[in-house]
């Protein structure tokens, strides 16, 4: 019989009160709580943080207190990866970001999702699905992408765009839901 955390991973129902998941999480508060509350001039602590929080990263990633995630080994960031403070991303799947990425501020990423209906939300599972977003991307402050989205290579999603579908390479998308606003050369 699989494990809640199996289930989790492999996008089934699962029971995020299972004891296993719980410890998990409380080790990614643990050491957000501790990335959070270095000095500003702390770059290798940081960088030894995000290494024991984060899944993989490339060299150097700057992230911007304060960081917030679930697990934190569902994400893995590319080169030359940024994100600006107050970025939240829930990362019950995994969250692929690819290198050169930009993340604005307040920037939030869900993985998590629960089930429409009421009575089956009363039940307490919850599932979730992957985010992945390509190399060359912007993402503008405040804006959110949605469980089991894919943001193509050298998009750029606009400031508090809520991203509810793909989105394709090379395009500006703005609005809620976003939308193409522009295609780029």
């Amino acid at each position: 019989m699989p494990t809640e955390k199996a289930k989790m991973l492999n996008g089934e129902p699962y029971d995020a009160s299972d004891p296993e998941l719980v410890a998990e999480r409380e080790r990614a508060r643990k050491r957000t709580r501790q990335y959070n509350a270095t000095d500003e001039t702390a770059h290798e602590r940081r960088n030894e943080l995000l290494d024991e929080l984060l899944g993989s990263t490339g060299t150097d990633p700057y992230v911007e207190p304060p960081f917030r995630c679930d697990y934190g080994d569902n994400i893995h960031v590319g080169e030359e990866f940024y994100a600006n403070f107050d970025c939240v991303m829930l990362d019950v799947r995994r969250i692929e970001i690819g290198r050169n990425c930009l993340v604005g501020p307040g920037v939030h990423v869900y993985t998590a999702t629960h089930p429409i209906g009421a009575a089956e939300r009363a039940e307490g599972l919850e599932s979730g699905e992957p985010v992945t977003v390509g190399d060359d991307v912007w993402i503008g402050g405040r804006a959110v992408i949605d469980p089991g989205v894919t943001v193509g290579d050298g998009a750029v999603i606009g400031s508090g765009a809520v991203v509810t579908e793909d989105v394709p390479d090379g395009v500006v998308v703005k609005g809620n839901p976003a939308e193409i606003v522009k295609e780029l050369d």
